[in-house]
């Protein structure tokens, strides 16, 4: 079971991030590719809905705030583009398989692969020996590449786990992290506009400008767990390699005396309140 050692809790409690190699074996990893492989090949994209996925503010506000489709998708499983694999009739000019910069943001709830791995008994142990007592599982995204994104009152209420489908290197953009930066809160976050309002979403406040060298690289190998507190200074490089870094990572949120922002992009529904993590 991945129950926490004291000493491993301390030090996440410390840097605001914790790596556990070989939290998920090969096969576990290959049966969550293999899944994205074939939800990738049934993927029927409306012309209307082949968002463009950037990381550029600007872009980010006119192609993802902009569209309903990145907003109401928490209760569904879409697709994010990277940019420029479509023409302007909205045709792909590269492989469907290498246009997708993200699948989300409920694969957990949906696909019974995923559904599996987020709710194993792993997870749940971790979950548990992190003293989580009603975790909620948020939002989960497959991401291809390839926290200032979902605030909780009171702070400190959200956990990311990232796990390596594939070895994740200096060269094809493993994560890094500043630590100990958990601890200085959140300078800016993403919220969602009034209804009807252009754009969808904006940021409020600003990011600190950060000295480079504070950030420390994090390489993991396929099947590692990275626990990322929700608030700790993170990023990820491009990929410069001819490796892709296939990841899946989901975030938790302990319920139990929490309010979720009603300025989150991401709102439960109806359809799909958060599920709890323990089942």
């Amino acid at each position: 079971m991945a129950c926490l050692s004291p000493s491993q809790l301390q030090k996440f409690r410390e840097d605001g991030f914790l790596v556990l190699e070989r939290f998920l074996s090969a096969d576990e990893c290959v049966a969550m590719q293999q899944r994205i492989g074939e939800i990738v090949a049934e993927m029927d994209v409306p012309p209307h809905c082949r968002t463009e996925f950037s990381t550029q503010e600007e872009e980010q506000l006119r192609a993802q705030g902009s569209t309903d489709y990145f907003l109401s998708s928490g209760d569904k499983i879409r697709f994010f583009f990277e940019k420029g694999v479509f023409d302007k009739k909205g045709n792909f000019l590269v492989p469907p398989e290498k246009s997708i910069n993200k699948i989300g943001h409920a694969l957990h709830a949906h696909d019974p692969v995923f559904k599996c791995i987020t709710h194993s008994p792993k997870v749940q142990a971790l979950a548990r020996s992190l003293g989580l007592q009603m975790p909620v599982v948020v939002q989960s995204m497959y991401i291809f590449k390839d926290a200032s994104f979902l605030y909780t009152e009171p702070l400190g209420r959200v956990l990311g786990l990232w796990i390596a489908l594939e070895d994740a290197t200096l060269e094809n953009g493993c994560l890094w992290f500043i630590p100990g930066s958990h601890t200085s809160g959140v300078s800016r976050r993403m919220v969602r506009a009034p209804a009807g309002s252009a754009p969808g979403t904006s940021f409020l406040g600003s990011e600190p400008a950060r000295d480079n060298s504070l950030f420390v690289p994090t390489p993991v190998q396929r099947g590692a767990l990275v626990l990322i507190h929700g608030e700790v200074v993170h990023k990820s490089e491009q990929n410069l390699s001819d490796r892709s870094r296939q990841a899946y990572t989901f975030h938790l949120m302990e319920a139990t005396g929490t309010v979720w922002s009603p300025e989150n992009w991401l709102q439960p529904t109806a359809e799909l309140p958060f599920p709890p993590l323990y089942t």
